[in-house]
């Protein structure tokens, strides 16, 4: 006879880095048992409400939003948010009777995973930064077990004996596509230097302005450029390379990016936790713009591990506008040079992460 069905829910959200390697380890979790019931629990008019449910995948808001860093309304309602997401997680929870809770960072999933703590149900906090966020250090201490992308997050963490280094999930299909595959899908020629500048599913305006007086130079010399600007910085980067002839691809956002990562040579993105993991799964050398406003800086963090290891080159974001243009150049004529950081990058690489939380997840669902 198989094992009872397990039934699990998922809690992370507010942003992709949150949400996107809960989706990977539970879509993992559903070819293993088909037969497992899974909830995600998210919030409203956050990118979970629509990623989610399209992926099949029952959902269930909070009324919860992260800490407001300003003084506002939102500061005085943020205890009641609390108060609330917090019933509402504890009859959640006890509706759905499930064997283990998973939270994958952020504030959504703060009060999922402390109602299950305080019912005794079995805990798993997932935490992709170098730098562990608040949520998942209020959590740890209490949390079945507790995994992280990096080694060095050990040392921000209180207690031990509940810590696994299992690595940040990435998409199966990533490293699975051929470079000339993946310039026939671009239109590019596979045998030239390509460039991969994104900055996440908004874009990043600072390096787009930082690159933008640049690219026409790098077009020129032949130089291929796959770019992703977010919707803020579209129009006037693609008015501007328009001119340029064949070789830029300009994109509001790109969806098959196990694409663009095979067709490219070097890569300029900010530094978060799904980026650095992707990079390091498939071995690129890249150039790092940590997002300065992040949480406890941890892009910054973040980049930091990948410029020791030797994966990566580390560009503050105020000195972009300097910096970014040569260091870029410098690479791309350098083939020895990215060839070591792409081993670097690889080595660093969990590519079997997603596998081990999956694991992992049933493990403790069985407790």
């Amino acid at each position: 006879m198989s094992p009872r069905p397990p039934t699990l829910i998922f809690a992370g959200g507010g942003t992709g880095g949150h949400l996107f390697p809960g989706i990977a380890v539970a879509d993992e979790i559903r070819r293993r048992r088909p037969d497992a019931a899974i909830t995600f629990v998210g919030t409203k008019g956050k990118i979970e409400a629509r990623v989610v449910p399209a992926r099949g995948y029952p959902f269930v808001t909070i009324w919860i939003t992260g800490f407001p860093r300003r003084l506002s309304l939102e500061t005085v309602l943020f205890p009641f948010r609390i108060v609330v997401a917090l019933v509402q997680s504890l009859v959640l929870i006890r509706r759905r009777s499930p064997d283990a809770v998973v939270g994958t960072g952020g504030y959504v999933c703060g009060p999922v995973v402390y109602a299950a703590q305080i019912l005794g149900i079995p805990t798993l906090v997932q935490e992709q930064n170098s730098m562990p966020g608040v949520t998942t250090r209020l959590l740890a201490p209490r949390a079945t077990e507790v995994h992280i992308t990096f080694e060095s997050s050990r040392r921000h963490l209180k207690r031990q004996d509940n810590i696994h280094v299992s690595g940040n999930p990435t998409r199966g299909v990533l490293g699975t596509v051929s470079r000339s595959d993946a310039a026939g899908f671009f239109g590019l020629d596979p045998a030239r230097r390509t460039l991969l500048v994104f900055g996440g599913s908004l874009g990043a305006t600072s390096i787009n302005r930082a690159l933008l007086p640049a690219a026409p130079g790098f077009a020129a010399e032949g130089i291929q450029i796959v770019w992703q600007t977010g919707e803020q910085d579209f129009d006037l980067v693609r008015t501007t390379m328009d001119k340029e002839g064949d070789n830029v691809r300009v994109y509001r956002f790109i969806d098959s990016m196990e694409y663009a990562y095979a067709v490219c040579d070097l890569v300029v993105c900010r530094s978060g936790a799904g980026a650095v993991a992707e990079l390091t799964r498939v071995g690129l050398a890249s150039v790092l713009v940590p997002y300065p406003f992040a949480a406890a800086d941890h892009q910054t963090e973040n980049a930091k591990v990948m410029a020791g290891a030797g994966a990566a080159m580390l560009v503050p974001d105020r000195e972009a506008p300097a910096l970014l243009p040569p260091a870029i150049r410098e690479l791309l004529r350098d083939p020895e040079r990215r060839k070591s950081m792409a081993d670097a990058a690889r080595r660093l690489g969990k590519p079997l992460a997603t596998s081990a939380l999956a694991e992992a997840v049933l493990r403790v669902a069985r407790r």
